[in-house]
């Protein structure tokens, strides 16, 4: 048997905010985004490279959901994005003017840094050994 994880959940406030970051600022492509109903779209982005996971974007429905965005893990890193380039990643970063929390440091696993998403919540980007 083969099983992958396709999609993680990634609560937002807003669509069209959460792509224009993803997609013009982090440099993921966008795989799809179709309107369900007036309210709701199946939005999917993802990194370039090969078997990735992709983040299916869901604008918050209610206050209950919206106090989680930007803080889905409680503070703590939410997602790790593996990179074969890490200075350029790094630069791109600084260029859009994204929040670093740590780093960039050198570990024994490879090159890191911790950044936050629009909303708050924690990224590491890692270029492994």
């Amino acid at each position: 048997m083969t099983q992958k994880i396709a999609h993680v959940t990634l609560v937002v406030k807003n669509y069209d905010e959460a792509i224009d970051f993803y997609v013009n600022k982090l440099r993921f492509k966008l795989i799809e985004d179709t309107k369900l109903s007036e309210t709701k779209r199946w939005v999917l982005v993802a990194p370039k490279g090969n078997g990735s996971c992709n983040l299916l974007l869901a604008q918050a429905d209610g206050r209950q959901q919206l106090q989680f965005v930007g803080n889905q893990t409680g503070g703590r890193v939410f997602l790790f994005l593996h990179t074969d380039n890490f200075d350029s990643d790094y630069e791109n970063l600084q260029k859009h003017a994204i929040k670093i929390v740590d780093g960039p440091r050198s570990e024994a696993y490879g090159k890191v840094l911790v950044f936050e998403d629009l909303y708050g919540n924690r990224w590491d980007l890692i270029e492994p050994k």
